[in-house]
């Protein structure tokens, strides 16, 4: 059978609860599901392109209001779709970044954050956690000042988390800000589990600019994203078009350098708008997420000796869980050694638990009706104490 003759249909969301942090906001409404059936052609959302051919000027479907009301939610200028976060990080660094530039990261971030950054030769320093894994201010300001000595230079720009990925913790985005705002260092916050997740305000957080993951977050089909601007660096990082054919003399209206032109077309940017107006309302709703999560997270500390890894009370549904003193001493012996607690969740219809994982490991809870909550909760602890774990 060759390779493309038979996909299956994927089904694991429609029979199980799931727990995988990288893909909890990003399961489609069914609006988007509708919508990409008609629309899911490439080109598709191009069929009333007119003048001055662009993606964010087109009407039917309604993009252009989509990237005015996105900009507007983020309390931000101007905003882009994008094909993900990762390529906003790269528009914002290919926009400030030269060879042998400074530029300084939290040391949570993504690595596509760092690969941004070499991508123009940049150098990359790090603003250290703290012991509690957080970015603070108070460290942003010193690693500013460590650059400014060994480079003669504030850094070019700063990427500092709004939730990271290892502990799902927030951090301090707007103090950093401040600080950076100080030496004239451009900011960009990385929003990929916070926008469409949770209320995100560039405005109020004092950035410069704002990156959210659609298929992380929003909804939405991989792959996706918005980068959003303030009115300051919008002209900057959203620049058009200069350059002219030397023999033609061809040039190309108000094409955007920073996105080849056009970014989203067909399923991605189809599906990130018909989620839209879901997503706008479920960000208002996030203190029922917590309390759903809440439910999880203290069945896990109940067993003893699981820590929660990730900042107490939780801030976001992203959570870490050291296990090794619990569930990995059941696994020493288990016949089926660190697949015990995959499998036992697995015949209790939960999934999204790396196979094998009995030491640290993370869940997101997002998107759980309380009663999923509850059942999660239950099983955690059913499979503790089947196991011989004490519950305190």
């Amino acid at each position: 059978m060759k390779c493309c003759d038979n996909i299956d249909a994927r089904m694991v969301d429609e029979t199980s609860i799931n727990l995988d942090p990288i893909q909890v906001g990003g399961r489609l409404t069914p609006e988007a599901m509708k919508a990409m059936i008609s629309w899911g052609d490439g080109y598709s959302v191009c069929d009333n392109c007119r003048k001055p051919f662009r993606l964010d000027y087109i009407q039917n479907p309604p993009l252009k209001d989509f990237h005015v009301d996105v900009a507007e939610w983020l309390g931000m200028a101007q905003a882009r779709t994008i094909p993900g976060a990762r390529r906003g990080f790269q528009q914002v660094a290919g926009t400030y970044v030269e060879k042998g530039d400074p530029v300084l990261i939290g040391a949570l971030a993504h690595y596509t954050s760092y690969l941004s950054v070499e991508l123009q030769k940049g150098i990359v320093r790090e603003i250290p956690k703290t012991a509690d894994n957080h970015i603070t201010a108070e460290d942003t300001a010193n690693r500013i000042e460590d650059v400014v000595r060994e480079f003669g230079t504030a850094p070019k720009l700063l990427y500092i988390d709004h939730v990271d990925y290892q502990f799902g913790n927030m951090h301090d985005v707007k103090g950093i800000a401040k600080v950076a705002h100080q030496y004239d260092i451009p900011v960009l916050c990385n929003g990929v589990y916070t926008v469409g997740i949770m209320p995100v305000n560039g405005k109020e957080l004092g950035v410069d600019f704002i990156v959210g993951s659609g298929h992380k977050s929003m909804a939405a089909p991989a792959p996706s994203g918005i980068l959003a601007a303030t009115e300051e660096r919008a002209d900057e990082v959203f620049r058009t078009t200069q350059m002219e054919g030397d023999i033609t003399g061809r040039k190309f209206g108000i094409k955007e350098v920073g996105i080849l032109g056009c970014s989203l077309m067909g399923a991605p940017i189809v599906g990130l708008l018909a989620s839209f107006p879901t997503v706008k309302a479920r960000v208002e709703h996030f203190d029922e997420e917590l309390a759903n999560s809440k439910i999880v997270v203290e069945a896990l500390r109940s067993i003893d000796g699981t820590k929660i890894l990730s900042e107490y009370p939780r801030k976001h549904t992203l959570t870490r869980v050291d296990t090794t003193g619990s569930f990995d001493q059941v696994a020493q012996t288990h016949k089926k050694r660190g697949f015990f607690l995959s499998s036992a969740l697995s015949k209790k219809g939960i999934t999204g638990i790396i196979p094998g994982a009995t030491k640290v490991w993370k869940i997101n809870t997002y998107g759980m009706t309380r009663k999923q909550a509850e059942y999660v909760a239950d099983a955690y602890l059913e499979i503790a104490e089947t196991n011989g774990l004490t519950i305190n």
